[in-house]
Parts: structure tokens; C-alpha cells; sequence
């Protein structure tokens, strides 16, 4: 300051050597206004710099308060991921194990201890392989020796290899215990409770190869086990394939309902079942068709022995909610390796010998025969055609006279089908009605022939009936006493059922054949005496005629044991005021002797043969002794 006011008195002094006031003040004002000047730049800097150092200040706090936020953000999603890793793996419907490098667990969750039914106390982090087996050995879920267990383990993990394996637990419980090594070191186990997965698994393999309704082997089971069994026929051992199938089912079910058919399905698997070696298999094929694989058949005879059994086990009445429904089965038979080692090709034989075995009557069995294969594509071609000969108008009635002996008239003509073929001409019942049974074609067949016996039998004289023959599935049909009722001329329809008839769902048979006689239908049963319960259903029903059967007829003459029969039928329907009539007469010798047994009606060649409706109607206005014995 000394200085510069030194300075600012130099510059004011005159060349006099007097100092200039005024020049001086004004430098020193001067002075003043610039140190002024420097004090504001000052200020102004500082000020600058407290602003910058200020929002620098502010700037970091935001950065920190930023930083702050997301590192607590980071944390609550650090947490909520903890929560959801927890809550899955404490979710998991297998319980779950991780161990580290070091072999000691690091994590476990719930279900582990649900599955092997562990405390939760016993477990505790940094376990050992050993010590948590160990702990399943307290449980009473492990059986063995956990030091080799964990060894084994340990190895495995060390070598990095995975591990798969089922335990099976004293408690008969399998769990699924699967390892899987870990990059870095460590694996991860998970143990899964398969107990019900597996039985489910089990139930859905059975369903696929095993029939809901009867638990019996089904088509594909059937074949995987016959192709199994053909692979040991060798060396004279053979195998015998028998397909089976239910005669009249179609009939039972369409009128019985098809509950009451499916379980007549399941009574015949049961005794079939019931019926054949351990070593067999009893297969439901479809529908009411049956197979049976023998295996190891010493002798074809054995094959016939087993078939025989079979139908036997069958044929009993079976009990299906109070109704007492009867069948019967045919049986084909192939024989392996004679007939085929394939199990299509065997198949296919034996479905052959079935349609042979239902020609000869049923109820019975066939071998298979080569021949056979042209008998079934004929077997074919008829019902192929006998489903259109019905529409096609194709079926006529012929009509067979029963004679009175002791009035010698005729009282009564049996109306007997016929087909009029187009290229074979006139085919007789015994080739067409059971085919008709089995295609379903005999209910509508049934009722066409009652209508047009009906309406036939309206051109004879008034007192002449016409009989006509029903089936149990017939009888059994509900729509029976309608069509009896549409087609009946008051008084003259007769109809003929056999013990069969009788034997098929008795309380229902009863109440249909009540309500026929109600309608003046008389009632007869045919073919009586070649049955075994035929007097019990003569208490149970009161028929009005027994037709007694031709096998008596035939020996008559020579046979003293078929005369005493027939004495004794034709003594006991007198008493129970009911008609014989005796079927199969032929010769004048077999009428003689009938009508001095007593027998009310007589039938047979002798009388006449079947016969067209004009000629029968000719035979019923001009009939005399003379022309029956010559007709």
C-alpha cells in the first residue's frame, strides 16, 4: 500500500516539486474504484466456484441417492427371488438335495423329508452323503450299508457321471432317485415318489392289452402271446388256437337288453377263465367271441378234451339279475405247426372251423380242414344274399297236414319256410335260419312268416289251425305279442317252441306265452322228450299240445324201450288234458301203432309232405283215408 500511495504521490508532484492535490485524489480514487473492481472479480469467482462446488455437491448426492435406490432395489429382487427359488424348490414334487465340490449339502428342500418321511431336525447343512443315509436308516426308509451307498455315490459324482435308479422301500413305496453332476463341481439329486405314477402306468398298459368288461387279454395281448408261444413249437411239441363264439348272443341281447348281454359276457369269461390249464390264455376277441392259446398240446386229443370241457362249463344256466339266461358256444380249432406258424394265419383257420362248427348244429367243436376255406366263402355268399332275400321277396311258406287218426281229418298244417333261391333254387330251413340268427335277420324273417301263415291259413276251413315254429329269440323278442296280435286270425294260430325256448329267461318266457294264450293262441312244445327238465316246465307253464319227437317213431316198431315212451308221454298228457301229436310218421305200420297208443295227432310223409299253399289247400277241401296214405 506504502508503495503504491508512493507511486500515486510521484505522479501527482509538479516539476516544481509541489504535489498536485486534485491529480492526486482523483489517483487515488482511481485506486480505489479498481481495487473495487478486483474485490467484485473476486467475489465473483468465489462465488462462481461455491455455485459449481454446490451442484457438483447436489450432483453426487443424486448419484448416491440413485445408487442407494438401486442397490436396494437390487436387494428386494435379490430377496424376492430368494423367496421364489424357496418357495419352488419347497414347491417340488420331488424332494431335492444339491451338495457342493467338497461332497456336503448345500441346499434341501420340504418334500425330501415328505418323502422318506424324515424330521426336519436331523438334516442340517454341511451333511455328508453317508450322514444323510444314515438318517433314512432311523427313518426306516433305507436297507443296506451306507458307507458303500455314499462310496459308490461319491465315485459316480466325481467322475461327473449322472445316476439314475428306483428304490423300492420297506414300506413297498418306489421312489425315483436321480443325480446330476454340476459345472464346477457338486451335484444336484432329486428323489420323486413314483409309487402312484407307476401304478397308474401299470393300469393304463393293462387297459390298453386287456377287455374293460371281462379283464380278459384282449385282440393284441392275444396275438403278442400266441407269437411268443409259436416261437416254442418246435421238436413234436404243438399248440392248438381255439376261437369261440356264443350262439344265439344276438338274439339275448337285442331282447334282454345289452346289460344283461354284457354280463353274460363277464359269467362266460369267468368260467372260461375258471375252465382252462394255467398255462392257457383265455382272450375276449370282440363281441361275444372268445380264443383260448394252448401251449405245449401233447396230442390233438387233448385239444378235443379241452373243448368238450369247455362247451360243459358254458352250457349251464347263467344267473344275470333274477333271469335265467342259458347259451351255448361253437368252438373252431387250429392246430400249430400243422395248420400255419403264423398268428394271423391261425387265426384265421380257426375262425374257419368256427363257421363249421356253428353248421353242424352248434354246441359243438371242428378241427380245421383245408377244404373249409371254400366252405366259408360259400357260408358267406349266402348271408350276403339272405340279407336282401327278405325284401326281395324271396321266402314262401310250405305247409306240412297233422292228421286226427281217430276222426281222420286234418286239424292242424305246420307252416315250414323255404327260400326260393335265384340260382339255387329251393333251399330248405337247415341251410338259412341259423345264418338268419346270427346276422340278425330272424326277427323280422319270424315275423313275416307268422303274417302270411295267418293270412294263408284265412283260406282254410275254419277249424283248421296253422303252426308255426318260433326260436328263443322269438319268445324272447318284446315286440312278439304285437306282431302275434296284427298277424292272429281268432282261434287258429298254433306255436311251437322247444325246451330251448323254456330255458332262456324263464320269468319273462312265462309272461310273454301267458299272454299269448290269453289272445286264444294255443301253445305246444316241440320236439318233447329229447330234453332234460322238460316234465319241470310242464308244471311251470300249462301247454296245450306236446309234439313227441320223431327219434321215438323211427324204432317203434323193433324198439320196446321207444314204444314204452311213448305209452308213458301220450298216458301223462291225457291226465293232463293236453294233444299229443307224434312227428316222423311214416309207414301205416308206425300210424297203427301211435293210434292204438293213443296219440291224438300224427304228423309225418306217411300223412303227407310239406307242401305249397295251393296244394295244401286242395289236400284240406277233398282230403280222404285213401289220398293221405298215397300223398
Amino acid at each position: 500500500m506504502d508503495r503504491l500511495f508512493a507511486r500515486q504521490i510521484a505522479k501527482a508532484t509538479k516539476s516544481s516539486g509541489d504535489v498536485d492535490l486534485g491529480a492526486l485524489g482523483k489517483q487515488v480514487i482511481a485506486a480505489y474504484e479498481e481495487a473495487k473492481r478486483d474485490r467484485q472479480r473476486t467475489d465473483r469467482s468465489i462465488a462462481l466456484m461455491i455455485e459449481e462446488l454446490d451442484q457438483l455437491n447436489r450432483k453426487l448426492e443424486r448419484q448416491v441417492e440413485e445408487r442407494t435406490a438401486e442397490l436396494r432395489e437390487r436387494e428386494a429382487e435379490l430377496r424376492a427371488q430368494n423367496l421364489r427359488f424357496d418357495a419352488a424348490i419347497n414347491n417340488m414334487s420331488q424332494g431335492l438335495l444339491m451338495f457342493d465340490a467338497e461332497g456336503r449339502l448345500a441346499i434341501y428342500n420340504n418334500r425330501y423329508f415328505e418323502v422318506y418321511g424324515m424330521p426336519r431336525d436331523k438334516v442340517r447343512i454341511g451333511m455328508t452323503v453317508e450322514e444323510l443315509i444314515r438318517c433314512r436308516i432311523e427313518s426306516g426308509t433305507f436297507v443296506g450299508d451306507p458307507v458303500e451307498y455314499s462310496a459308490r455315490i461319491n465315485a459316480l459324482m466325481a467322475k461327473g457321471e449322472a445316476y439314475n435308479r428306483l428304490h423300492e422301500l420297506p414300506d413297498g413305496r418306489t421312489v425315483a432317485v436321480s443325480s446330476r453332476p454340476m459345472p464346477g463341481g457338486g451335484w444336484v439329486v432329486t428323489h420323486e415318489d413314483t409309487t402312484e405314477r407307476r401304478a397308474a402306468e401299470k393300469k393304463i398298459a393293462h387297459m390298453a392289452h386287456h377287455d374293460a368288461l371281462t379283464d380278459l387279454p384282449n385282440r393284441a395281448l392275444l396275438r403278442e402271446r400266441l407269437a411268443e408261444a409259436l416261437n416254442h413249437v418246435s421238436g413234436g411239441v404243438q399248440l392248438a388256437v381255439f376261437y369261440l363264439d356264443l350262439d344265439n348272443f344276438k338274439g339275448i341281447n337285442d331282447t334282454l337288453g345289452h346289460q344283461l348281454g354284457d354280463e353274460l359276457l363277464k359269467c362266460v369269461g369267468d368260467r372260461l377263465r375258471a375252465r382252462v390249464p394255467a398255462n392257457a390264455t383265455v382272450a375276449r376277441v370282440g363281441g361275444d367271441e372268445f380264443a383260448i392259446i394252448l401251449p405245449e398240446l401233447g396230442a390233438i386229443n387233448d385239444a378235443a378234451i379241452l373243448a368238450n370241457q369247455v362247451c360243459e362249463a358254458i352250457r349251464p344256466p347263467c344267473d344275470l339279475c333274477g333271469h335265467a339266461v342259458i347259451t351255448d358256444t361253437s368252438i373252431g380249432i387250429a392246430i400249430a405247426p400243422d395248420d400255419g406258424s403264423d398268428p394271423d394265419e391261425l387265426m384265421k383257420k380257426a375262425d374257419m372251423a368256427l363257421y363249421r362248427a356253428k353248421a353242424a348244429g352248434r354246441g359243438t367243436f371242428r378241427f380245421f380242414e383245408p377244404e373249409m376255406d371254400a366252405s366259408i366263402k360259400a357260408r358267406r355268399a349266402i348271408e350276403g344274399a339272405l340279407r336282401a332275400a327278405l325284401a326281395r321277396g324271396e321266402f314262401l311258406l310250405h305247409y306240412q297236414p297233422i292228421l286226427n287218426p281217430r276222426e281222420n281229418r286234418i286239424t292242424c298244417c305246420e307252416a315250414l319256410i323255404r327260400w326260393q333261391h335265384p340260382q339255387r333254387g329251393l333251399v330248405g330251413p337247415a341251410e338259412f335260419v341259423s345264418v338268419a340268427e346270427e346276422i340278425g335277420l330272424i326277427i323280422p324273417l319270424g315275423e313275416w312268416v307268422l303274417r302270411q301263415a295267418c293270412a294263408d291259413a284265412a283260406r282254410w276251413p275254419n277249424d283248421t289251425k296253422v303252426a308255426v315254429n318260433l326260436s328263443a329269440i322269438q319268445v324272447m323278442n318284446a315286440n312278439l305279442v304285437p306282431v302275434v296280435i296284427s298277424a292272429l286270425s281268432a282261434g287258429r294260430l298254433e306255436l311251437e317252441i322247444t325246451e330251448s325256448v323254456m330255458m332262456q329267461n324263464t320269468e319273462a318266457t312265462l309272461a310273454t306265452l301267458h299272454r299269448l294264450r290269453e289272445l286264444g293262441v294255443r301253445i305246444s312244445m316241440d320236439d318233447f322228450g329229447t330234453g332234460f327238465s322238460s316234465l319241470g316246465y310242464l308244471r311251470r307253464f300249462p301247454f296245450e299240445k306236446l309234439k313227441i319227437d320223431r327219434s321215438f317213431i323211427r324204432d317203434l316198431v323193433s324198439d320196446k324201450n321207444s314204444l314204452a315212451i311213448v305209452r308213458a308221454v301220450t298216458t301223462m298228457a291225457k291226465s293232463l288234458g293236453m294233444i299229443t301229436t307224434v312227428e316222423g310218421v311214416e309207414t301205416a305200420e308206425q300210424l297203427a301203432q301211435v293210434s292204438q297208443l293213443g296219440c291224438t295227432e300224427v304228423q309225418g310223409f306217411f300223412i303227407g309232405r310239406p307242401q305249397r299253399l295251393e296244394d295244401i289247400s286242395r289236400l284240406l277241401q277233398d282230403y280222404a283215408p285213401r289220398k293221405a296214405k298215397t300223398a
